[in-house]
């Protein structure tokens, strides 16, 4: 089949050279003209495993093609795919104006086509927007809206792009429903067809819940630490029971990213506009607001204040295997650190320049050695193997007080105290 997809970030990439993969003819569309030149290079301009050499090799195969202009492609597509952002406004409720700018722009082209065509909003949109969309192509009958939200994990976004965990469809046409199903003959994964209200509130809700399982287990995991329990012994005997699992059940700094502080707030936002209220999520999204304040308030007592002394921060992208950095939990600990007074070094196998571009006055260095070198402390932001899978004599040689603090739980903890290790984790106590 022959796909257009509008849009060429985390979600619309992914989505591109994965049905290109799949042996589809597909045409990424940006009107960011650099960007456009580095994709059609082959290069990639965001880090994600595998994302690279697969877009190469579609691009050598001719599957996969980039281009600026949208006018060029639409009268050959059968499906339109809308990857294009939606982040959040000022009120925290999600920011359509691009997405509104590429219907627009769409609808304009297709109305001069006679050829049938699936337009997909892949984008994270409040529920009823597709709806809305819908009803701007409703004379337009070769023209069938359809909601496919995506679920994909920064990181393994390509893997979940070709394994996904499932395939939500929101249509109300059965041609429209025909033809996502010819698309995706190739993947294996259970399937939902639903109205499209529906799949978008099953993006929406599945963010959410597992928001709340990680503000859970952070709210829990202070009183962990009030009361001497150690929360990754609970997290696994919690996770053993079927009815709960073991899934994003780590404490930490608190979650980050492109999705869940959006999608989280947006809901909350939608239900207010509408005289309701998400009373659970608005204090997911508040102890997730405080978790990295509370993490410095522990570590200030652990060391009797910051001012002056060097600590060397380890990691700095949201997670690991992404350098994305959208709302990381390291960017709210600079801010808290350099107003406490703190010297700090910062180490990232791939996101460092793009914290360096908001913090310049950091020090940045090109392994956690030399982060850790003379410094007064650490701190575990992100848990590349990078940064948790370190020579531990080298580090306690080349610190100047042996220091951790451990904010993904992912030390030998007990380990680390048996050496003479100053050790801190989030609600540990190993």
């Amino acid at each position: 089949m022959n796909l257009l997809v509008i849009g060429t970030g985390y979600v619309g990439l992914t989505t591109a050279v994965s049905f290109a993969m799949q042996g589809h003819h597909v045409t990424g569309i940006d009107v960011i003209e650099e960007k456009v030149k580095l994709l059609q290079q082959g290069k990639s301009p965001i880090y994600e495993p595998g994302l690279e050499p697969e877009l190469q090799r579609a691009l050598t195969k001719e599957t996969l093609a980039f281009s600026t202009s949208m006018a060029e492609h639409v009268g050959e597509a059968d499906v339109i795919y809308l990857c294009v952002g939606t982040p959040s406004g000022s009120d925290g409720f999600a920011d359509l104006r691009y997405l509104e700018q590429a219907v627009e722009t769409l609808r304009t082209f297709v109305q001069a086509s006679e050829r049938e065509h699936v337009v997909v909003i892949k984008s994270t949109v409040p529920v009823g927007t597709s709806d809305r969309i819908a009803a701007i192509f409703a004379e337009d009958k070769h023209v069938h809206v359809v909601t496919n939200p995506e679920f994909l994990r920064e990181g393994r976004a390509l893997q979940d792009s070709l394994e996904p965990s499932r395939i939500v469809i929101g249509a109300d046409r059965k041609e429209a429903i025909a033809i996502m199903d010819q698309l995706y003959a190739k993947i294996t994964a259970p399937r939902v067809y639903t109205t499209r209200t529906n799949a978008e509130m099953i993006k929406y809700a599945s963010n959410a819940f597992l928001a709340t399982r990680i503000s859970f287990m952070n709210e829990l995991a202070r009183l962990c630490h009030t009361l001497g329990a150690d929360i990754e012994v609970v997290a696994e005997g919690m996770g053993l029971d079927s009815r709960i699992g073991p899934e994003f059940l780590g404490a930490g700094v608190g979650y980050g990213g492109s999705c869940f502080p959006k999608d989280t707030e947006a809901l909350i936002q939608l239900a207010r506009r509408h005289q309701s209220s998400l009373s659970l999520l608005e204090t997911v999204r508040d102890v997730n607001r405080s978790q990295v304040d509370w993490f410095v308030e522990r570590m200030v007592e652990t060391i009797q204040g910051v001012r002056q002394k060097r600590i060397a921060l380890l990691g700095l992208s949201f997670k690991p295997e992404t350098d994305d950095i959208r709302e990381a939990p390291s960017l709210t600990l600079i801010e808290r650190l350099q107003k406490e007074g703190a010297i700090l070094t910062a180490f990232d196998p791939i996101a460092s320049l793009h914290v360096k571009q908001l913090y310049p006055n950091l020090s940045y260095v090109s392994s956690p050695y030399d982060a850790l070198k003379n410094a007064d402390a650490a701190i575990l932001v992100t848990e590349w193997k990078e940064c948790v899978q370190l020579d531990w004599q080298r580090v306690k040689q080349q610190m100047a007080q042996p220091v951790l603090f451990d904010g993904r739980n992912a030390w030998p903890a007990g380990f680390l105290k048996e050496n003479g290790f100053t050790y801190l984790g989030v609600g540990r106590h190993a």
